[in-house]
């Protein structure tokens, strides 16, 4: 059983009930319902009494049935033990109590999915001989379980992968940063791999880097050059048009 299940478990469903008196006693009831399978499965009822701090009688559904720690505890659960209506009653908490709570729980919570939003960006520029290196960040997901890879050409990257950090945000989603490490080659294709349970297969995000300055004025020149003759096309066919009509 994870303890991380087992403590955010606790808080939904625990009850507990605080008696303390003028002369310095102090009681309290505390029930638990604890389980770590999605199915409930294994689903554990615990009841128990104190009196100031320690235990005196605990009743655990593994056993099924009251359990003394002091002298008067002891004999307080001889006597429950041979109530059989409050045994009964006590061993179907598991069912009428804990499960009904648990599958609310279930619903609102653990049984939804939230997709990752998936951006891609430059953290550092490189060249042929310098490497790049580039993140691809997920955020606003939920559950926490997911994995981004890297792939080069469709192949899975198994190195170069600089850091993986994961951290919630505070509102039940969370976020996942990776940063790949990378020597730009022509025709090459980087792209991340997101798995979760939000998405019904793995998303592949291509990375498209920045064109290099000398290849963004070249496709600026063409791209001038090739509105400057369609504008001369459409004028030398407005010329002809007009001198036709005349």
């Amino acid at each position: 059983m994870s303890f991380p299940k087992l403590w955010s478990f606790h808080h939904i469903l625990m009850l507990s009930v605080f008696i303390s008196t003028a002369n310095g006693y102090y009681y309290h009831h505390w029930s638990q319902c604890i389980h770590s399978f999605h199915d409930l499965s294994d689903m554990v009822y615990i009841d128990g009494y104190y009196f100031n701090k320690y235990m005196v009688i605990q009743f655990n559904s593994t056993l099924g049935y009251f359990v003394g720690f002091t002298e008067f505890g002891v004999s307080t659960a001889e006597i429950w033990n041979n109530n059989t209506a409050l045994v009964q009653e006590t061993r179907a908490r598991v069912d009428t109590f804990c499960k009904p709570n648990a599958e609310t729980r279930e619903t609102a919570i653990y049984g939804k999915t939230v997709a990752p939003k998936v951006k891609l960006s430059l953290v550092k520029k490189g060249d042929s001989r310098h490497p790049s290196l580039v993140m691809c960040s997920a955020y606003d997901f939920y559950p926490e379980k997911i994995k981004v890879s890297w792939l080069k050409n469709g192949a899975a990257v198994t190195s170069d992968v600089t850091s993986i950090e994961k951290m919630p945000n505070g509102d039940w989603y969370y976020q996942i940063h990776s940063e790949l490490e990378y020597i730009p080659k022509a025709g090459e294709k980087i792209s991340c791999m997101v798995e979760h349970a939000g998405f019904s297969k793995p998303m592949i995000y291509d990375w498209n880097p920045p064109l290099p300055e000398f290849e963004w004025n070249t496709q600026l020149l063409f791209t001038i050059g090739a509105a400057g003759l369609m504008l001369g096309i459409i004028i030398a066919a407005a010329g002809l048009i007009y001198y036709k009509s005349k």
